[in-house]
């Protein structure tokens, strides 16, 4: 009991509660079994349910397995830095013959990214995160690294974004995780970010379009756009389509564009129900922050739902995702005024941690939760 004390599973009002004398062990293939020390024996079955176990799952994130010189299997908890021969999956444990799963897991607003995320093992996959050094992009980053991917922070400001990198490799020293230059309010370094990601040789397995830019005042691009449109949704667009090949031989494959709810306030077409190309990038006159950031996340969801009409036939989904409502970020950086409301709702807001609830977040295009890839 000191030992399952001291990797914080002990339960004392578990039914599996092993008589005095008795300790669980598991084998190197996840096998559970149970030592007698009074009589000096082991077995496979539970000594008072009778059931045979097995550990499901992956060790949670920060934990490595180890074999001393006696060839014994130890584990190390990195983030907390001390050792144990006890594995940590004893809390995860299901039955030799578990009845059928429901097909649908249940999350609510307090549910983590590191939760959904449990004993998921992203190992050989690829993911490129946008706007990855703050906010949602960073969580998002950091618990696909913590999970074993090779995470690429595709990010404006690489200060920034190296010191994301630092303080994930600060969680756990192995993590894979990179940072790479993505300018979205520049068409060419967009295009320079996708050769030099090409060049890489590297698969795709998950596309985070995340950078987004809020509250803007008025201003074009070099490219001659209007900022919140190039940044929000041009950018990302554009990033697709020169990535798009890739996807395809990374094939099952995802796009997850980051939209939100504030799409059904704004409309693009003109009095005749066609596309009004104007109010997508609007003159200065024309301009109200609110609106061109409500116009660009709902070009962000058109966009996700052809994305997945064209491509979804080839193994690439694509999902557009609202991260919660009021969420508090530091997206509303431009304009004292949000900052101010934004400050005021922040105790009825979702934490960043947990943000990863079907990326993680309710979506608005075809759910599929990241953690299926």
């Amino acid at each position: 009991m000191a030992a399952l004390r001291y990797a914080g599973l002990d339960d004392t009002d578990s039914e599996d509660e092993l008589p005095p004398g008795w300790e669980q062990r598991t084998t190197k293939d996840g096998w559970v079994y149970y030592a007698n020390h009074a009589e000096e024996k082991t077995q496979w079955e539970h000594p008072k349910t009778g059931k045979r176990k097995r550990i499901a799952g992956d060790l949670p994130y920060g934990w490595e397995q180890e074999t001393d010189e006696n060839g014994q299997v130890f584990f190390v908890d990195h983030i907390n830095k001390r050792t144990t021969y006890l594995d940590p999956r004893l809390a995860f444990t299901v039955d030799d013959n578990p009845t059928k799963p429901t097909s649908r897991q249940r999350y609510d607003g307090s549910t983590t990214a590191m939760e959904i995320l449990q004993g998921r093992d992203f190992t050989g996959k690829v993911v490129v995160v946008t706007g990855a050094n703050s906010g949602i992009g960073f969580e998002t980053a950091k618990s696909f690294a913590l999970h074993g991917a090779h995470v690429i922070l595709a990010c404006r400001n690489m200060t920034r974004a190296n010191e994301a990198v630092s303080r994930i490799l600060g969680e756990w020293h192995k993590a894979k995780v990179e940072a790479m230059t993505l300018d979205l309010a520049l068409l060419r370094s967009v295009q320079h970010f996708a050769q030099a990601f090409k060049a890489k040789n590297l698969s795709l397995h998950v596309l985070v379009c995340n950078a987004a830019a809020f509250a803007l005042p008025w201003s074009l691009t070099k490219d001659g756009l209007e900022t919140t449109f190039q940044v929000n949704h041009l950018g990302h667009f554009y990033l697709v389509q020169l990535l798009q090949d890739v996807l395809c031989r990374s094939a099952p494959a995802r796009v997850v564009v980051v939209s939100s709810e504030s799409h059904r306030f704004t409309d693009i077409s003109d009095s005749s129900g066609k596309l009004d190309f104007s109010r997508l990038s609007p003159s200065k006159n024309d301009y109200w922050a609110m609106l061109a950031y409500n116009r660009s996340k709902l070009c962000n969801i058109l966009f996700s739902n052809e994305l997945h009409r064209r491509l979804s036939p080839r193994g690439v989904t694509s999902n557009a995702v609202h991260p919660g409502n009021m969420m508090y970020s530091s997206i509303h950086r431009n304009w004292w005024v949000y900052t101010l409301l934004f400050t005021l709702a922040r105790p009825f807001t979702k934490s960043m941690c947990g943000y990863l609830r079907s990326t993680g977040c309710l979506p608005l295009g075809k759910r599929l939760l990241l953690s299926e890839t």
